[in-house]
């Protein structure tokens, strides 16, 4: 087996206030892959970094992101801290010749997005971005079968993404009531299934869309005040794919009884469902059937299943596929998707989508 590649995680932090995606997600995926080492940790203070690199069993322990890429025994560099600092942290990264996987939003905006992708590309380094939607094995299984004809022509898709809305916050994710710090139910879980819906049918060409803001006033747990919430929590969009097929997605926060992330696709010959309480997230459950026939699960093959047994379900899960994918396309001249060209074309759609509730008219998605 070839050397595994040494990763240095910014943001496995055991004392996080936040979501804690890096120690809950990236950590234990990184530890259950034979082809990757935790090599360092690097969090915002000195006294954490130490003990988060004793507690997820890292050598190196990093205060300092500059120290930390300087470091020739670091291959990888993981990027999962709120999404307002992942520009600088990444930017400075690919300046020291590292490859990245950073957590989507890839940017807070979509010029950051851009700034770092262009980055990459004109060093010549692998990139990877959170999407990890699109390599869950129910989501990959779907691409496969849709490309192969199963459902026939697509004719319409429909996408429903329900979440929990979360109305009391602590100072880990009060921030995300501002819209402009780019972390809301419209990127991250409209994002992620978007994402996989377009993994699945291709790219949206055009969309019309309404994007508002019902939940106006989240409470802060720390001083017990209302925060005025300007962050979208409530999207309609309709779009058009690239061959012709319309989509129909709902994304919304809601206070009550979330559904989770429903896809239905329908063909001249038959139809895809896939289900999940979170896409990225999973397990997702795809059913199918032909025309005529009764609508029956579809277990993805073995040959989906990239992650060893024992690799722990819920967050690391599909974390782990993505890395194991992602170590596959070290050794290939192909670049890795998704990697920060797809995050690109990503949040151009979610602009593409802003835009269009903004002027309040059908937008052609750019390329």
């Amino acid at each position: 087996m070839a050397d595994p590649i040494r990763v240095g995680i910014v943001g496995a932090t055991v004392t996080t206030g936040g979501s804690g995606w890096g120690a809950n997600a990236h950590v234990p995926a990184l530890h259950a892959l034979p082809d990757y080492e935790l090599a360092a940790v690097c969090t915002a203070h000195e006294e954490t970094a130490r003990a988060s690199a004793q507690r997820f069993g890292a050598p190196l322990a990093f205060h300092d992101i500059d120290a930390m890429v300087a470091r020739p025994d670091i291959d990888l560099v993981v990027v999962s801290v709120r999404v307002p600092l992942h520009h600088e942290l990444v930017m400075t990264a690919l300046r020291a010749g590292k490859d990245v996987f950073c957590e989507w939003p890839l940017g807070a905006t979509l010029s950051e997005a851009e700034e770092m992708a262009d980055l990459a590309r004109e060093r010549g380094l692998r990139t990877s971005v959170g999407l990890q939607g699109r390599s869950d094995p129910a989501i990959r299984h779907a691409r496969d079968l849709v490309s192969q004809g199963y459902v026939g022509e697509v004719l319409t898709a429909n996408l429903s993404v329900m979440t929990q809305a979360v109305l009391e916050r602590g100072a880990g994710r009060i921030w995300q009531a501002v819209r402009a710090n780019g972390a809301n139910p419209l990127t991250i879980a409209g994002g992620h299934a978007i994402d996989a819906l377009c993994s699945i049918l291709g790219e949206l060409t055009e969309v019309s869309a309404r994007v508002t803001t019902r939940i106006t006033t989240w409470r802060d747990e720390e001083t017990g005040l209302d925060v005025p919430v300007d962050a979208p929590d409530s999207v309609a969009v309709a779009g058009r794919f690239e061959g012709g097929a319309e989509a129909a997605i709902q994304v919304a926060s809601v206070p009550a009884h979330a559904t989770g992330t429903r896809l239905e696709i329908f063909g001249r010959e038959g139809a895809l469902f896939l289900t999940a309480p979170s896409a990225n997230i999973g397990p997702n459950r795809l059913l199918g059937a032909r025309a005529g026939e009764e609508m029956d699960e579809l277990p993805p093959p073995d040959a989906y299943l990239l992650t060893p047994e024992g690799t722990p379900s819920g967050p690391p899960r599909n974390v782990a596929h993505a890395y194991a994918r992602m170590a596959d396309s070290l050794a290939s001249p192909e670049a890795f998707m998704p990697g920060f060209d797809l995050a690109v074309t990503r949040h151009r759609l979610l602009a593409a989508i802003e835009r269009s509730s903004e002027a309040g008219e059908a937008v052609t998605v750019p390329a």
